[in-house]
């Protein structure tokens, strides 16, 4: 099983940038090759937050994912306080991944992607392209300090 990760900083404080990338509901619409994401099961417990479960214990979610017209069976881990994902898929191209963000400096993060899977093909690739999305889109929906003091 091939290993793969990248990085890149992103001009939103890390505690916005997870919880963006972390809303099951919306992580489509910043991963480029990720159709749609349905939960299986009903949201757990721990989901409700923090004082639901241990001391970073991740919120296990079972999850169907379309991807290229397919659907498969899959699962995703969220680690809030660690501000990490984990999701892994079943299929030809067995694979798995985390996702994490760190604080680099008031309103910068660092965001890395690793990557486990089988397939060999444009992997890199296509982990800088999900970067440039995620980031582009996250920056793209901040509000500007001008925006901020308006009155409406």
């Amino acid at each position: 099983m091939g290993n793969h990760e990248a990085w890149t900083t992103v001009d939103v404080a890390p505690n916005i940038l997870f919880d963006r990338l972390s809303d099951l509901d919306h992580l489509p619409e910043y991963i480029p090759w990720l159709t749609s994401l349905h939960r299986t099961a009903e949201t757990p417990v721990t989901a409700q937050g923090p004082e639901a479960r241990r001391p970073h214990q991740a919120v296990h979610e079972d999850v169907d994912v379309t991807v290229g017209g397919g659907h498969r069976d899959g699962w995703i881990d969220v680690l809030d306080e660690d501000r990490v994902l984990r999701w892994g898929m079943d299929g030809p191209h067995r694979y798995g991944g985390e996702l994490i963000v760190d604080f680099v400096a008031d309103g910068t993060s660092k965001l890395t992607v690793r990557l486990h899977t089988t397939e060999t093909t444009n992997v890199d690739e296509e982990l800088d392209r999900t970067l440039a999305t995620i980031k582009t889109a996250v920056e793209h929906d901040q509000p500007t300090e001008s925006s901020e003091g308006e009155q409406r």
